[in-house]
């Protein structure tokens, strides 16, 4: 089976790639920056260039695919639906065009609500435009990252961080890596078909008062979690730099994942994964700050 992996640098895509080539798979890698591949991989896999957002690029790339692990790019444009809409075009116009049979895509908790969480709106569609295919599609659901508290290391250095979402309202928090091991798991797995759901739920649900305390023990100094406002925290966006439709959508996947939110998937032994955030923060954070 012939496998292709966009987005082989992020967060989940670095750990896919080398855990597929663990698996004796010889991956193609669809990058936008083919310079940009690490020099340990370069006997291991194949590289196509390719931008998801071109949709004739994603095409010419994926000829003789099978399997894809399909990613939508993170966005940074005045208007980020429409970069997800344009990632979504790609990725269908792929499969149709050189009928592509299995496609795995990162998507989100939330995108269950298909209206009103913001960003997580673009997976959604991707979602609905993947199913509408017939193929063989898995949605892998997948809970907050870990990875994105790497966005707020001068926060952390500070002491406080700041979120929309109640301190006490618990969520899933997962690793990258145990996404990559999910992903790679269901790629190379021939006996599912039709369309299926997979979440992602990390360990345990946390709330944010519980990753204070864990950020406070392994980081060993204080870190403090503040409840902020919705108006504060769009602002903090645009004082970072994002457009104001980016920090609208950004927003949104909190305030839309906020009040009573119960994700369609219920945590079990099929959306439980190992790593810790304990663990993670030891291992990965603690050498950031």
């Amino acid at each position: 089976m012939r496998i292709a992996v966009t987005t082989p640098n992020g967060n989940v895509g670095h750990h896919l790639t080398r855990a597929l080539v663990r698996a004796g798979v010889r991956p193609l890698l669809l990058m936008r920056r083919p310079d940009q591949l690490s020099e340990e991989l370069r006997e291991h896999v194949d590289v196509a260039s390719a931008d998801s957002w071109d949709q004739e690029q994603v095409v010419a790339a994926t000829r003789n695919v099978d399997a894809i692990y399909w990613v939508d790019p993170t966005s940074a444009s005045e208007d980020p639906m429409a970069d997800y809409a344009r990632a979504t075009e790609s990725v269908v116009e792929a499969v149709r065009r050189n009928e592509i049979t299995r496609v795995v895509f990162q998507s989100s908790v939330g995108a269950e609500k298909r209206h009103g969480a913001g960003e997580i709106d673009g997976l959604a569609a991707t979602e609905v435009a993947l199913d509408r295919l017939g193929i063989e599609v898995a949605h892998l659901r997948c809970g907050y990252f870990f990875s994105n508290l790497t966005l707020q290391i001068e926060a952390l250095r500070a002491g406080t961080i700041q979120t929309v979402l109640p301190l006490d309202a618990s969520m899933g928090w997962v690793a990258p890596r145990d996404i990559a091991e999910v992903a790679a798991t269901v790629l190379l797995n021939p006996s599912w078909q039709g369309r299926r759901i997979q979440a992602v739920h990390g360990p345990e649900d946390l709330t944010w008062s519980q990753v204070g305390h864990i950020l406070t023990t392994e980081l060993g100094r204080r870190v403090a979690v503040e409840a902020v406002n919705d108006e504060a925290m769009y602002e903090q966006y645009l004082a970072a730099g994002m457009s104001p439709g980016l920090a609208t959508a950004v927003l949104g996947m909190s305030t839309g994942l906020r009040d009573g939110f119960v994700p369609e998937q219920p945590r079990s032994i099929v959306s439980t994964t190992p790593t810790t955030l304990r663990s993670w923060v030891h291992e990965e954070l603690a050498r950031c700050i």
